[in-house]
């Protein structure tokens, strides 16, 4: 299946602002699910200067900082993408990775410790993973199995334009939320259970010909022998070929596709447009 996006964001401004150095991450990772065909980036204004890196989780990240004055950012990012993988399961866990708590050998545990903090982690979270993990008689993929569906068919699925994802407590009082909001309940519940989690924001093929569409989230965790494999709550199933991964992070203000700041006293407003089309 090859998806093709056209997204516009653009920042208004009450009065000229200057804006701080920004990150953008809007290019699709490649990966084993997903191979990059074409991509282009659009700045206005024009940036005084900007280069390219991997950031910490391997995404791509566009730096670029600004010179004069603006009442406006516009950006524009568009791409294809083929996406390769067809079955989810296409691996094989070896015995000490079946088994909740789940772990991982050295120095692949010291590699993924920030992806396993729980240390906020409510009390009642914890209780929410641990009875699904029961259920489950701890095992590793049944749970995850578990946790997807329940947070599918248990929570109200929400539209939340912006804001930063709620906490997983908050989500798990309200039984309702966005798709990155029921992203986070589902990386705390994993951690609690020593699974390596992390936030995903990207695309999905359900978005193709809808006259409003947004980005997504979902959640990626990490198995012995297999990586990094992504679930989706908000729809309830294991990530194959129907989503486009752009950026991941244990935290979601690291995989935000734009991030930055502007000086001066005056008031912003954003508007987005997102086409997707998709080809089978």
């Amino acid at each position: 299946m090859k998806i093709t996006v056209d997204h516009s964001t653009t920042y208004r401004y009450q009065f000229p602002v200057q804006l701080e150095p920004h990150t953008f991450r809007l290019q699709p990772r490649m990966s084993a699910n997903q191979r990059l065909l074409a991509y282009d980036l659009q700045i206005t204004p024009e940036p005084a200067g900007s280069t390219e890196s991997l950031d910490q989780d391997g995404n791509l990240a566009h730096y670029a900082w600004f010179q004069d004055p603006t009442t406006s950012l516009h950006v524009r990012s568009r791409f294809t993408v083929e996406n390769l993988r067809e079955n989810p399961f296409d691996f094989f866990l070896v015995n000490d990775s079946l088994h909740l708590p789940l772990w991982y050998r050295e120095p692949l545990s010291t590699a993924l410790f920030s992806y396993r903090l729980d240390a906020n982690v409510t009390p009642a979270v914890r209780q929410f993973a641990q009875s699904l993990a029961n259920a489950a008689n701890g095992d590793v993929l049944a749970f995850l199995s578990a946790l997807t569906n329940d947070i599918f068919h248990s929570y109200r699925p929400i539209t939340r334009v912006d804001g930063a994802p709620w906490t997983s407590d908050y989500t798990l009082r309200a039984r309702e939320g966005s798709c990155r909001d029921l992203a986070v309940l589902f990386c705390d519940a994993c951690r609690v259970m020593g699974i390596a989690a992390r936030f995903v924001s990207g695309y999905e093929y359900a978005s193709a010909g809808q006259t409003q569409s947004y980005m997504h989230a979902w959640a990626e965790v990490y198995l012995p022998s297999a990586g990094w494999r992504g679930y989706d709550p908000s729809r309830g199933l294991a990530v194959t070929k129907s989503h486009v991964a752009v950026a991941a992070a244990f935290h979601s203000d690291l995989a935000s596709p734009i991030a930055g700041i502007y000086t001066g006293g005056s008031y912003s407003h954003m508007e987005a447009t997102i086409r997707l089309t998709a080809n089978t």
